[in-house]
């Protein structure tokens, strides 16, 4: 069972799904402020070390513990969550921007350009996620810049597919229909008529999205393709102690389970906002 699915399972039993968007708001606020006020909140430098310090225990002076380096956990998670919701921002934004509109132009247009881009789309999701992913960055060459460009090259086609799959749908309709036979030209029908009613369910999953944009992420910094040290990022916080988990289980814990947390909000979000638009994805 993959993660987002472990996610999606504990959000369904824990929430009723009515307090689902509620749940998910504070919980996706919460981080919000904790990311803005991050200056002021982590009592210590993310990245001052300090060899006099190293491996503590969670303790008053240092609540999470400190690292190998003698740097504060806490301030580090505090101020990793700045660079971890910055990329769910980003790395969901390119996707959506891209995908939501190759989506509409195949949906509406046809012919031609709807076969260029399915089979795009078929190509692209031939190859694992994951792998296709690490392929680019490692062309690219490790940093953010590259993981927003992958992101961008592989996670379109899932907004494309359900945009043109709603746009198909709404074309027939009368409002359409109308909007043709007083003569507006297509980029109007297109832009101003079709697509704000077609996103609903793309926006949606753009919230779900952030699950996964967030653990791969994650996974990539694990793998030393993407924010690099010494930056606090939960990620790399999790790949440098993976060393010490024995000995210094703290290290790896506390990103770990800001990660998850994280991760349950946009979730919940998710659940909360497509009962409030009546969409599922």
């Amino acid at each position: 069972m993959s993660a987002i699915s472990v996610l999606t399972v504990l959000r369904r039993r824990a929430i009723p799904q009515q307090h689902a968007l509620n749940a998910g708001l504070l919980i996706v606020g919460m981080w919000l402020c904790v990311a803005l006020f991050a200056p002021w909140l982590a009592p210590f430098d993310p990245i001052m070390q300090d060899s006099t310090v190293s491996l503590l225990p969670p303790g008053s002076t240092h609540l999470f513990g400190t690292d190998n380096f003698g740097r504060d956990i806490f301030s580090r998670v505090l101020w990793g969550a700045r660079v971890d919701l910055q990329i769910c921002l980003l790395g969901v934004i390119f996707p959506f921007l891209l995908g939501t509109t190759l989506g509409a132009l195949s949906g509406y247009l046809g012919g031609a350009v709807d076969a260029l881009i399915m089979r795009t789309i078929d190509i692209v999701l031939a190859f694992p996620f994951l792998v296709l992913m690490l392929a680019i960055i490692a062309i690219l060459g490790p940093g953010l810049g590259s993981f927003y460009i992958a992101m961008a090259m592989v996670g379109w086609v899932s907004y494309a597919r359900l945009v043109r799959a709603q746009v198909l749908t709404l074309k027939q309709r009368d409002f359409v229909l109308a909007a043709r036979s007083l003569g507006y030209g297509h980029a109007r029908i297109l832009f101003r008529h079709l697509l704000p009613n077609a996103m609903t369910g793309a926006l949606v999953f753009s919230m779900s999205d952030c699950v996964l944009v967030l653990l791969n992420g994650a996974a990539v910094s694990y793998l030393g393709l993407g924010v690099q040290p010494p930056t606090a990022e939960w990620g790399v916080m999790v790949a440098e102690g993976q060393s010490f988990i024995t000995t210094a289980w703290w290290i790896t814990t506390f990103p770990g389970l800001a990660i998850v947390l994280l991760a349950m909000g946009f979730s919940l979000l998710a659940d909360g906002l497509g009962d409030k638009l009546g969409a599922r994805v």
